[in-house]
């Protein structure tokens, strides 16, 4: 976190562009608020897929989870501060302080300036500011709200025991699914597809949805992987390790399935207002390389190296394929965001990996805090005897 901390304050005193960039290219000086974004978003995406996949868990009555379930419910602690931290770039820039949303600048839809965009113009009505930050505040509220709820309630189960909290539970984790179904596509669209205001994707929701989820279930198998090689989860065996492995090498097929049917889509049909996007990031600041590198890493290392069972259950392998996927898909993040913003100006530089650095020394501290606070075994689940006979 220090390291973090310190990177931030060097980025915005020495963030100023390169030598001759004027204050009205705002691309320049802008590169310490993209960082902090592309981690903003990454770490938040960790907090809210691990609430998600609690969340399916209950509802789709899963036993064999009971056994990481302290796991994933650790990691889902992150979603408050990262949604605050969300937040609060977001406020950053409707006080104009970094210029990363284009379509926050009034100017654009003054039809007397002569910054006046005609196409964000048509779309002031949805990003009008009390419409845009009515759907922040209640994405944030409620995604909190019932991460908080289900904490709180499965430390009650343990105490009680029974069934009646955990189908409370599972009521309430579906009513969270059906409102997440919602909220995570059009949360992306706000916050991270809005970037390029002039370009839209029918498929941004659902792949940046699947990003998240990627980068959630690989943080829960690295801790439960280091928990258990620590020896405190002696009853998590070699089973469920390999439904954990299956997850990440099933969700990686599923983000590369999404990946590459926006590319086919745009890039055959060619439409101008829908190229520009993939144009930016192969042909016309310097992205070429880092983006197929990023295809690469998160399709083909999980692909090939997760094929098969004995794979997926060797904790030295499956640390070494999480780390790659998880550097993965942070670069991915990175590709959503640094081409919209800093345009030409990027460099995966000291910047990037101090600010990187501090985001991880936050969550992992949050983590840890909560791994602390109630026993990494649950007590009186329903499907805990299930679980813990796990074997195939």
């Amino acid at each position: 976190m220090a390291i973090g901390l310190v990177t931030i304050i060097a980025g915005f005193l020495t963030d100023h562009g390169p030598e001759g960039a004027t204050h009205e290219d705002y691309h320049a000086g802008t590169r310490m608020w993209a960082n902090l974004l592309v981690n903003g978003w990454f770490f938040m995406g960790i907090g809210l897929l691990a609430t998600f996949f609690m969340a399916l868990q209950y509802a789709a009555e899963v036993a064999w989870s009971v056994a990481v379930k302290r796991v994933y419910e650790a990691v889902s602690s992150y979603l408050p501060i990262g949604g605050l931290i969300m937040v609060l770039i977001l406020v950053a820039g409707q006080l104009h302080l970094h210029h990363l949303y284009h379509w926050m600048d009034p100017e654009t839809i003054n039809p007397d300036s002569p910054h006046y965009d005609e196409v964000i113009a048509g779309k002031s009505g949805y990003f009008a500011p009390w419409f845009f930050w009515l759907r922040t505040l209640l994405y944030v509220g409620v995604w909190c709200w019932f991460q908080n709820g289900f904490l709180k309630r499965s430390v009650e189960q343990d105490l009680q025991g029974g069934t009646a909290i955990h189908y409370k539970t599972m009521g309430k984790a579906a009513t969270f699914l059906v409102f997440f179904a919602v909220t995570s596509s059009t949360a992306a669209w706000d916050w991270m597809m809005s970037l390029d205001v002039h370009w839209f994707s029918t498929m941004y929701g659902w792949y940046a949805f699947a990003g998240m989820w990627i980068s959630a279930m690989t943080t829960i198998i690295l801790f439960v992987i280091y928990l258990k090689r620590k020896g405190y989860l002696p009853q998590v065996n070699e089973s469920h390790i390999h439904d954990l492995g299956k997850w990440v090498f099933a969700v990686s097929f599923l983000w590369s399935y999404l990946w590459f049917c926006q590319f086919m889509l745009i890039w055959y049909t060619d439409i101008p207002e829908e190229i520009v996007y993939f144009h930016d990031r192969l042909h016309s600041f310097g992205y070429m390389g880092l983006m197929w590198t990023v295809f690469v890493m998160n399709f083909a290392f999980p692909m090939i190296l997760l094929m098969s069972r004995d794979a997926k259950r060797n904790y030295y392998f499956l640390m070494i394929v999480g780390f790659i996927i998880f550097i993965g898909h942070w670069l991915d993040v990175y590709m959503m965001v640094m081409p919209a913003t800093v345009k030409g100006y990027h460099s995966l530089g000291w910047m990037e990996i101090g600010t990187a650095l501090g985001f991880l020394g936050l969550m992992l501290f949050v983590v840890h805090r909560a791994l602390t606070k109630r026993p990494l075994m649950v007590a009186k689940h329903p499907y805990l005897d299930e679980s813990l006979h796990h074997h195939y």
